[in-house]
């Protein structure tokens, strides 16, 4: 497995992250812990976690799960040295709580987040989402930022670099993290940064894949010239690039049955659109022309951006994350990479 560097900071992490946001509902402990056994030995040692998963859904009860099963597999292992671990802070939430956070809030989750992890230092600290809000999470449809306070913002985030520069001289944090963040959200984050002597933008985490491609054009201009990695979240598109949503299936212990057992639609948090459905028969198609595996062709298109891209692999299960894992050596060829982007012209915005 190949490493990296994050952005501009002096964290290494391997090429591939491992996410954990089912780990304490869809995924038990012991299954976790597999999963973990599996990824390391693979040579992933970037584990990507948050303060409230697990999700799907989110609920007040399992808030921190997550973090307290990568935490005792840490003390169960002994191999703290051998991994990066990386959480979120919650930005407003109706589970978590209602006014996101600032630096006070901040210094006080990340306190939380190490006791639960079991460690003295978090390898990369992000913030979740922002607080004066967000397009991410299929809001873009419906995005308005008309009634944002520019100055309320940038002093919201004076206070929170703060706060994380305290954390990071106190030997708590060693980088610090976007997420679901903008371009123009990105960059004052960067300028103040600066301005203040607080840790640089390390990366930026939000979703991306062949279906959700909002990244290529102003942030990815931004990721290469402000020197920050892209973590891609869900670059499966949340299974539908699997196929297993094809024809109308909902196969059993999936997310979209899980969130059809819990009261929800099982749309895939608004993924699952006629639009996507379509473009995931076409993608199986180029697979099938190509003699690729679709899965294994997904995670590579993602690997292979003209950014600094890691992509955040996630399974229910060891038998899928072992799927994941036997494709990680594929390198698309220019044939490929160009019959991709032929599919994405004639598939745009799915959802």
């Amino acid at each position: 497995m190949d490493s990296t560097t994050l952005g501009s900071s002096d964290l290494r992490v391997s090429a591939v992250s491992l996410g954990t946001m089912t780990f304490g509902n869809q995924t038990a402990a012991p299954e976790a812990q597999a999963q973990m056994d599996r990824a390391l030995a693979a040579g992933i040692t970037f584990f990507d976690t948050a303060e409230m998963y697990p999700v799907n859904p989110v609920r007040r009860e399992t808030i921190g799960a997550s973090e307290t099963i990568v935490g005792d597999w840490l003390a169960a292992r002994g191999c703290r040295g051998r991994v990066q671990i990386a959480t979120k802070v919650t930005g407003p939430s109706a589970t978590v709580r209602a006014e996101g956070y600032d630096g006070a809030i901040l210094r006080q989750a990340v306190d939380a987040s190490l006791k639960r992890l079991g460690t003295d230092c978090i390898d990369l600290y992000q913030l979740h989402w922002p607080v004066r809000g967000s397009y991410a999470f299929r809001q873009n449809w419906r995005y308005d930022p008309s009634g944002q306070d520019r100055a309320a913002t940038i002093a919201h985030m004076e206070d929170v670099l703060e706060a994380l520069a305290e954390l990071h001289r106190a030997g708590k944090i060693r980088a610090f993290g976007l997420s679901n963040e903008s371009a123009w959200g990105s960059l004052r984050w960067i300028d103040t940064a600066a301005r203040l002597g607080a840790p640089p933008v390390a990366s930026i985490q939000n979703e991306y894949s062949l279906l959700y491609r909002a990244f290529d054009t102003d942030l990815a201009e931004l990721a290469v010239n402000e020197g920050v990695t892209l973590l891609a979240y869900s670059p499966l598109a949340a299974g539908l690039l699997t196929g297993k949503y094809r024809d109308g299936a909902t196969p059993p212990g999936s997310r979209a049955a899980v969130d059809v057992a819990s009261g929800g639609r099982g749309n895939l948090g608004g993924r699952r659109t006629l639009r996507a459905l379509a473009a995931v028969d076409a993608w199986h198609e180029l697979a099938r022309d190509l003699g690729l595996d679709p899965v294994h062709m997904a995670i590579a298109f993602t690997r292979q951006r003209p950014f600094r891209t890691i992509p955040i692999i996630g399974a229910t299960d060891t038998a899928q994350l072992g799927h994941l894992l036997s494709g990680l050596d594929l390198r698309l060829s220019d044939e490929a990479l160009a019959r991709i982007d032929a599919l994405h012209r004639a598939h745009p915005m799915t959802y």
